[in-house]
């Protein structure tokens, strides 16, 4: 066949396999047997093969890559991926709604739409002129990682956007789940080839997205439902401004999309109730899991004006159904020492089934919570999931209590000696948790490396709990710095450690040096400093010496670290041995400042303390990211979206809604000059 008739042709069948797959994975609607389907696919695949030149990414013959990839890149997310507040009950769901009210107690006229919560996990897609150009993982919500060649795989996201003229570009967010058909499918072959099996869908799900090769995720078949699309402003295509979140879902659809047949949109909080009480049983009979319902404002002018607090939307909700429950006998309790020094007692108890695993083990956090359950070995307690995912012991069935377990003397104290290095523990004033203070104790000292080496933090392949106990056990190292003066001869000594792993461990040890700042003052472990503080900090502090030797006060000024964290920073680089610590890193090559630290900019007053600002456009000088380190360092806050507690509005060339936004609700605008204006220069 000629080039010129073989790409005509081609076009045809590709609108033919498309719309086929729409109406088959979207409208649920087949209009084409699978024979037929099967047939055409191979005539395109035939003349894609004849012609390769003419083989586009948006083909249906593109799903799979042809090859395995070799890692996945963590990437920045152009829109935050926002975690959902959590409601349990009634009384939980009617305080959201009065906390947003409180914000605009004139609106009166409002409605909600209900979508159910898929038991699944989180997708970022990213479409440019129609055609799918990015999929990436959730990660913290502000980095993800980029897995778009098994994103291309998932039969119901579309390639290729339906319609004449799509928009320039289109973030959709969506869930990818395991129908439970297909789960169960997975792990019957699992069990037939000896593998070990997954514990549930969503579990499965998400090893299948981290999956290298994309042949393997074809084959396991996720789904998948959207939720949310992001247009940006003043983009031409098909799509006009949205108005509510219930028309942002039927353009979804008729962009391709699969959306949960299942949503309602509902007039008052009662009616999200009843659609919650409804599906609490009739969610058992659909063909995937689902753990709650989600509740958003139906109206995006309202979601705008609401905005977001540090970690949710203050417009959405998800509520949830409660945990699968159990009775089970305690045989045991058993003492954990964490990083922190932190001593946790774990009941260990008769294993049993819950949402999909078996647990044998739970926490009970502290004394505190073992005297207000008066929990004592032998006891009958009901276990659940928290979250349908920590196993947590609910109550105790004193009724069923044992002779043995009656008297008082039966009742579990914790013990006075640090189990793991046999010094005595204390109990802070004011604190639950009960710590041993032996900085040289081997359970601190193991916690702190599986920290170190964890994929937030230095992200050391191979460095697993195992190995570190060996690590530790033979005194080969005895703090982080010790790791990088590891050899491959040592390494080649221990259990289940070849010459070819200890050299891919030297090797991934000695990459960890290449790690930002902001990970390494993750990795140290500091009380109170997670990843998201630690790259708080890492910004309004680029390198270690200006973190080290800053008052308590000037790191509390921080947006987002208060004074609880400032003085735990600050305690910690005090200590004489941290400093000795700090050193060693320093000479072993990792970087303590940040690579891309903001060149020439004005010294920082305290004059926007406390306010809030939007970026919008782009500035004629300044970057987005060295305008807001000026922001955070003056003690103000960032955030994505304008509401009624925006401050001000810094408008660069091309601003989006935003500025429509921010004049709609009477909020200063400012241009480059004049926030610089708000930042006095340095005298000195």
């Amino acid at each position: 066949m000629a080039a010129a008739d073989a790409s005509q042709r081609i076009v045809e069948l590709r609108q033919l396999l498309q719309t086929a797959s729409y109406a088959y994975y979207v409208l649920d609607a087949p209009q084409m047997e699978d024979a037929v389907y099967d047939q055409l696919y191979r005539e395109l695949q035939g003349l894609e093969t004849q012609h390769p030149t003419l083989i586009t990414p948006d083909s249906p013959t593109q799903r799979v890559g042809a090859r395995p990839a070799t890692q996945f890149v963590s990437v920045q997310h152009h829109i935050p991926l926002y975690s959902l507040e959590n409601a349990f009950n009634e009384g939980e769901l009617r305080a959201w709604e009065e906390r947003w009210q409180r914000l605009r107690p004139d609106i009166t006229s409002f409605e909600y739409v209900c979508e159910l919560k898929i038991d699944g996990s989180a997708l970022a897609l990213t479409y440019e002129n129609g055609l799918l150009v990015r999929g990436a993982t959730r990660g913290d919500g502000t980095m993800g990682e980029e897995i778009t060649q098994n994103v291309r795989t998932i039969r119901a996201i579309p390639l290729r956007l339906q319609g004449e003229h799509p928009p320039s570009r289109l973030e959709v967010r969506g869930e990818a789940f395991l129908p439970l058909d297909v789960f169960q499918q997975i792990n019957q072959e699992r069990e037939q080839a000896g593998e070990a099996l997954f514990a549930n869908p969503r579990n499965a799900a998400a090893g299948t997205l981290r999956q290298l090769d994309a042949q393997i995720v074809a084959r396991r078949r996720l789904d998948f439902f959207a939720y949310t699309l992001h247009l940006p402003a003043r983009e031409g295509g098909e799509i006009p401004d949205l108005t509510s979140q219930w028309s942002g879902l039927e353009r979804l659809q008729s962009l391709g999309f699969r959306v949960n047949p299942h949503r309602c949109c509902c007039q008052t909080l009662q009616e999200v109730l009843d659609y919650y009480d409804r599906w609490s049983t009739e969610r058992l009979n659909l063909p995937y899991l689902t753990d709650g319902v989600v509740a958003k404002l139906n109206s995006l002018a309202l979601q705008a004006e609401l905005g977001f607090t540090q970690k949710f939307p203050r417009w959405a909700i998800a509520l949830k159904y409660p945990a699968e429950e159990a009775p089970t006998r305690v045989q045991q309790i058993t003492i954990q020492v964490g990083r922190t020094g932190a001593l946790t007692p774990v009941a260990e108890f008769q294993p049993v089934h819950l949402a999909g695993t078996t647990v044998a083990r739970a926490t009970l956090h502290n004394s505190d919570r073992i005297a207000e359950l008066d929990l004592r070995i032998g006891d009958t307690v009901i276990v659940r999931k928290a979250g349908e995912i920590i196993p947590e012991v609910v109550r105790v069935l004193y009724e069923l209590r044992p002779t043995a377990a009656q008297p008082e003397t039966q009742r579990y104290h914790l013990p006075t000696h640090c189990p793991e290095c046999g010094q005595p523990v204390v109990k802070p004033p004011g604190e639950a948790v009960t710590r041993c203070f032996n900085s040289s104790c081997p359970a601190i000292l193991r916690g702190t490396l599986v920290h170190w080496a964890s994929r937030d933090a230095l992200d050391i392949t191979g460095l697993g709990e195992k190995l570190v106990l060996q690590l530790v056990s033979q005194n080969l190292v005895s703090s982080v710095a010790d790791l990088y003066n590891l050899t491959m001869e040592q390494l080649a000594t221990l259990d289940r450690m070849g010459q070819r792993s200890a050299q891919k461990l030297v090797a991934a040890i000695q990459a960890s040096k290449q790690q930002p700042w902001s990970r390494v003052l993750y990795g140290l472990g500091i009380r109170h400093v997670g990843s998201v503080n630690a790259q708080t900090l890492t910004q309004a502090f680029p390198s270690l010496q200006q973190l080290a030797t800053a008052p308590p006060a000037a790191i509390a000024a921080v947006y987002g670290i208060g004074p609880e964290i400032a003085q735990s920073v600050s305690e910690w680089f005090c200590i004489p041995a941290n400093q000795t610590l700090m050193q060693r890193l320093e000479a072993a090559g990792l970087k303590l400042a940040s690579s891309a630290e903001p060149a020439n900019l004005p010294v920082i007053q305290t004059g926007v303390t406390g306010k809030t600002f939007v970026l919008t456009g782009t500035l004629p000088t300044l970057k987005r990211d060295q305008a807001k380190a000026l922001i955070q360092k003056a003690g103000g806050k960032v955030t994505s979206s304008v509401s009624a507690k925006t401050n001000y509005l810094v408008v660069g060339e091309d601003a989006g809604s935003k500025l429509t936004e921010a004049q709609a609700l009477g909020i200063v605008q400012l241009s480059e000059s004049q926030f610089l204006a708000l930042f006095p220069e340095d005298d000195s």
